[in-house]
């Protein structure tokens, strides 16, 4: 899986059994050291199982770490329990150790658990690749099952999500453009392997983000965590495919791999995060940066299926773009971007305002959610309010409307209820008609 040196028995990190020496890591020694020196300058003295759990390697890779590191006069070592074992042992930097260990802290603060090489994370990202996976229309309707849209919407989205392409998602405020979007997440099957970081050039990319990547209990892992042999590589984690959503705050360094003089600590950018997964750009148009700035820089990246970042030191490097990006904007494509870009958008789909009854059966789900009875001569003193002031009936307005019932009852200390004069007060609030 690494290299023909370090080569590992599976490709899936997650069935790998865990590295039986350093070598097998795929990671350099000495700076398996400066990590292991780092971890103890932060941590003080720590025993050898909390190193381990630490770093997520087994003891037998600790082992010649330790022993180079107090070889070198770098570690000392105290016996704190009265069972007369290594397991009493508690290690801590020597003064020479904790000198070495800031100067290492000072180009780079990373401590946590050991990455994996580049390589690896590459391989893994093709091998579990977005693109293999299909949705059906039966897949289509159990995740949207409950969602009121329009069947030819849920169908071009079903399509869209089987093209690899990009999805443009467009219509009026309110439609219910992002929430479908964050829903195309249930059609994602199966995990992903995530790891910990990555080690790329002699710099460590923190990766896994458990705001991002949901992880999946590992049944078999726990069952076998007492056969040595047996346990896997810690340093890959099981997760969902991720979704990841950014809105108006997204800028274009956002989109780069950027490193914090403060922390000295990398960020990954979200499209990396959101490898295996979705990618949704929500409120295209309302960036700081220009639409076209933000599409452009989407160019290369949907047309290869690669993206390109750098280190601080100037070192460039091909990433995998294994996403499905749906862009999704108020605006329509055409006014966001040229020809060239627009014939990159595999999908252009857009989301209107509900018909009547798919605007009743949405408010009859807010109500009977919110614990509200449903009134039909309310109701339809609504519709005629959305017909004389010609407000179209957007997806939004029921849960709007009503949580503001919810609330003027919660003030009054009564229970909400659904009548004109109440829906009357709520109308005017949203709709800023007058009080």
């Amino acid at each position: 899986m690494y290299d023909d040196k370090h080569r590992i028995r599976t490709s899936d990190p997650l069935r790998a059994p865990a590295p039986a020496s350093v070598e097998e890591t795929g990671l350099p020694f000495l700076f398996l050291v400066e990590l292991v020196s780092k971890v103890l300058y932060q941590r003080g003295q720590v025993r050898l199982s909390e190193l381990s759990s630490h770093l997520k390697l087994p003891l037998s890779v600790l082992d010649s770490l330790i022993v180079f590191l107090r070889n070198e006069r770098l570690c000392e070592a105290q016996r704190r329990g009265a069972s007369n074992t290594d397991a009493d042992l508690v290690y801590s930097l020597s003064d020479t150790g904790r000198a070495r260990a800031a100067e290492f802290e000072r180009r780079d603060s990373y401590a946590g658990p050991a990455p994996v090489p580049f390589e690896a994370y590459t391989e893994r990202v093709r091998a579990s690749s977005i693109a293999n996976l299909r949705v059906s229309r039966e897949h289509m309707a159990d995740t949207f099952e409950g969602i009121v849209a329009a069947p030819q919407v849920l169908n071009k989205l079903g399509a869209a999500m089987n093209s690899g392409r990009a999805i443009f998602v467009h219509g009026p405020a309110g439609s219910g453009k992002t929430f479908l979007a964050e829903r195309l997440n249930g059609l994602l099957s199966g995990h992903i392997s995530v790891p910990y970081a990555l080690l790329i050039d002699g710099d460590v990319v923190p990766l896994y983000d458990p705001v991002v990547h949901r992880a999946v209990p590992d049944m078999e892992h726990e069952e076998r965590l007492f056969d040595r042999r047996a346990t896997r590589d810690q340093r890959w984690v099981r997760t969902l495919r991720p979704t990841v959503l950014t809105g108006g705050e997204l800028t274009l360094d956002m989109l780069d791999l950027r490193f914090d003089p403060a922390t000295r600590l990398y960020q990954a950018p979200p499209h990396l995060k959101a490898n295996g997964g979705i990618f949704i750009i929500d409120d295209l148009g309302r960036q700081r940066c220009s639409a076209a700035e933000l599409m452009n820089r989407w160019i290369v990246p949907l047309d290869r299926q690669v993206d390109y970042l750098s280190l601080q030191n100037g070192y460039k490097f091909p990433v995998p773009f294994d996403v499905v990006v749906v862009f999704s904007s108020n605006l329509a494509p055409e006014s966001l971007a040229d020809g060239s870009f627009l014939r990159r958008l595999g999908y252009k789909i857009h989301v209107g305002p509900l018909s009547r009854p798919q605007y009743e059966t949405v408010f009859r789900q807010v109500c009977e959610r919110l614990g509200i009875g449903f009134r039909p001569a309310a109701f339809a003193w609504l519709l005629e309010r959305h017909d004389k002031e010609q407000r179209p009936l957007m997806a939004c307005y029921p849960r709007d409307l009503v949580r503001q019932l919810c609330d003027l009852a919660a003030y009054e200390g009564r229970r909400a209820e659904l009548d004109t004069e109440q829906l009357a007060w709520a109308w005017n609030n949203y709709f800023t008609a007058g009080a």
